[in-house]
């Protein structure tokens, strides 16, 4: 009786099995119909920003000092793709009373992390940075490092929003207490060079010019001459940490 009480219950267990249904009423996922969801391709995310760019920039002289003072530039980017997108340059060159900005970006996208990370240098140190690591989400990238400031390490965030056709934004923070508070230093807004005529004016800022009066023509000096008078004159307008950009 008993090996006939066990025979019962085998054929009662053994339809759950075969159909795929546990006790509990549920059905299990089929194995061929599980997909995993593949990683986000990030390759093409700085596309956006291929071209020329009329630059506006803000930097705070002297971060996490409790300084607010803070200097204009004005000038141009240009970011060219490298690699079919897996990596872009950016080349910035902006001009203000505290001087000259001439500044590269290289930021190449990591396939296996599916992340970007930021690099730069600028002609004055001729060395690259420590990189900010990061990617973009729902339209906004966010990249984070780590640096040394005054000879301690402070932590880096580099923001990319308010991305349009025609404009977007970048802004860096410095954070001295391990990422709680945020001071930001550099904010910069790019907006599209859209045509020949456009760029032409650019580049006729960067170069010398000569103005009639009533005494016949003068010599007017480059912006970039009475920027360097200026910075020799003020030398603590030189100072700062340069962007990631």
């Amino acid at each position: 009786m008993r090996a006939l009480g066990l025979l019962i219950c085998s054929a009662v267990v053994l339809p759950w099995s075969s159909h795929g249904v546990t006790p509990s009423g549920s059905v299990p996922p089929d194995p061929v119909l599980v997909q995993s969801v593949a990683p986000r391709d990030g390759r093409h995310d700085f596309d956006f920003e291929i071209g020329t760019w009329n630059t506006r920039l803000s930097r705070r002289l002297k971060p996490l000092t409790g300084s607010s003072t803070w200097v204009e530039y004005e000038g141009t980017s240009v970011v060219r793709k490298v690699w079919d997108g897996k990596a872009n340059l950016v080349e910035l060159d902006v001009k203000g009373l505290s001087g000259r900005i001439e500044g590269l970006s290289l930021r190449l996208y990591n396939p296996e992390s599916t992340q970007w990370s930021l690099n730069f240098s600028n002609s004055a140190g001729g060395t690259l940075s420590p990189p900010v690591v990061g990617e973009f989400r729902n339209g906004r990238g966010e990249f984070f490092g780590r640096e040394f400031l005054n000879g301690r390490m402070i932590y880096v965030r580099f923001v990319i929003s308010d991305i349009t056709p025609s404009s977007c934004r970048f802004e860096q923070a410095f954070s001295d207490d391990g990422g709680k508070t945020w001071e930001v230093n550099w904010i910069a807004v790019d907006t599209r060079v859209t045509d020949a005529s456009a760029s032409a004016a650019i580049d006729s800022r960067r170069r010398p010019r000569v103005q009639d009066n009533v005494l016949g023509p003068r010599w007017v000096p480059p912006l970039n001459e009475y920027i360097s008078n200026r910075a020799r004159q003020h030398p603590e307008l030189r100072t700062g940490s340069p962007a990631k950009f």
